[in-house]
């Protein structure tokens, strides 16, 4: 298959949570998509994540076996950025690190073509500095999923300095591509969503810690009050403390606005270990 912006194979970064939840995406819509990770074991991990998606979705009949079977026949798993050489447009979907970024794309650029676009998964990190470090920053841009990605319709697409119209265009449709549907943001810190999203997380905190109900009470009344189909502790949770500080820190330190200050009980919760689902203790136990 081949999208109208000329995209055959892609490459994906990473196959933890988001990194499989990309490539299953890919996969479905028809795309010859490869893998990486850095060890074998997390390789197997991510396919098996993705195997159980589509066998459950069979299951509910939301999928027939023959689109499982045709998906996962698409999909392929390596260790080896070699592997990657013959992908039009790579997706990286690693850690919030700007350096462990920066490494990854230096060793995709050493096999893949002069033409192959690169992107970005990041939610919180500059687009500009990531592509600065690369011999294309032209061929550069964001393209931010949301999680579950199979589910989540919305992808966030983001521009650089040096990003060309012909690379977002390409960016914007090979997204619609894959069912979803995007939005153009700009490459500041939170982009869109988490622009408006982290202030609200944060004031929950603030509520909480001033005595303005319980976790649960406050959960309830933005649910049933507001209609939102999780509350703001429970999101917490799923997002991940730790993932929310990282992104509060980020921006906090690019607006110096007191929205995106981290309140001290969401320090002290990540630095005690309760970072949310991922480790059995958050605002909630698992």
């Amino acid at each position: 298959m081949a999208d109208e912006a000329g995209v055959r194979r892609v490459g994906v970064l990473g196959c933890g949570l988001m990194g499989s939840g990309i490539a299953q995406v890919c996969a479905q819509a028809g795309y010859r998509t490869v893998v990486r990770e850095v060890d074998q074991a997390a390789v197997d991990a991510g396919l098996g994540r993705i195997a159980r998606f589509l066998d459950n979705g069979v299951t509910r009949n939301k999928l027939t076996a023959e689109a499982r079977d045709a998906t996962m026949e698409r999909l392929s798993g390596t260790t080896s950025v070699d592997a990657l050489a013959e992908c039009d447009l790579i997706i990286e979907a690693i850690v919030e690190n700007v350096d462990a970024k920066r490494a990854v794309f230096s060793e995709v650029e050493a096999v893949v073509g002069p033409d192959a676009v690169f992107c970005s998964n990041t939610s919180s990190v500059c687009i500009t500095e990531l592509a600065a470090a690369t011999r294309r920053p032209d061929k550069f841009a964001g393209m931010h999923f949301f999680s579950p990605v199979p589910i989540m319709n919305l992808v966030e697409v983001i521009r650089g300095l040096s990003t060309t119209d012909e690379t977002y265009q390409r960016v914007f449709d090979f997204a619609r591509s894959l069912g979803k549907q995007p939005v153009t943001a700009p490459d500041r810190p939170g982009f869109i969503v988490n622009r408006l999203l982290i202030p609200y997380l944060l004031s929950a905190i603030r509520a909480f810690e001033s005595g303005c109900g319980t976790v649960e009470d406050v959960d309830t009344a933005m649910t049933l009050g507001c209609g939102h189909p999780m509350g703001p502790f429970t999101l917490l949770d799923f997002v991940g403390l730790d993932t929310t500080y990282y992104i509060t820190n980020i921006m906090y330190e690019e607006f110096r606005d007191p929205a995106y200050a981290s309140p001290p009980l969401l320090k002290r919760m990540v630095l005690a270990g309760r970072l949310g689902r991922k480790s059995g203790h958050g605002f909630y136990k698992y």
